[in-house]
């Protein structure tokens, strides 16, 4: 089950004007695409969307495309989201994004014009083992 917690739990302040309707949009996508509901996962971009992978150089255009790329990936998919912040135009999903049972860190950053996304780029990083150099220093992230 996806678990998305409020933006105040980050300290982030949530208005009708800062952009609480547009978080719901972002939560209501990642929700979708948990269900495997592929119409409500991209029911939130513009028809002209663009979608970037900068690792590999992808760039995906047009909502059917961005659709149709997702949908035929061969991975069992689940999603986790940690924190959803933004505000205005500009939004960020922090998510674990699990495939065929291996997790990977994923960063989303979305822009919006006129309540549609119309650019997303998404960076992925696995995993890697902390450094004993730094165990003195450091804490266990929650999650």
């Amino acid at each position: 089950m996806l678990a998305v917690a409020p933006a105040e739990s980050y300290g982030v302040p949530m208005d009708a004007d800062d952009g609480g309707h547009l978080r719901s949009v972002i939560e209501a996508h990642w929700h979708a695409s948990e269900a495997g509901d592929i119409v409500a996962e991209h029911a939130m971009y513009a028809d002209d969307a663009i979608l970037d992978y900068p690792q590999s150089g992808e760039r995906f255009r047009g909502r059917e495309t961005i659709s149709a790329q997702r949908h035929d990936h061969p991975a069992e998919r689940h999603f986790a989201v940690r924190r959803i912040t933004g505000a205005g135009a500009l939004w960020v999903s922090e998510c674990t994004i699990t495939y065929d049972g291996a997790p990977t860190q994923t960063v989303s950053v979305m822009e919006f014009v006129d309540g549609e996304v119309v650019h997303e780029t998404q960076y992925f990083a696995d995993p890697f083992p902390a450094a004993p150099s730094r165990a003195a220093l450091a804490e266990s992230m929650p999650g």
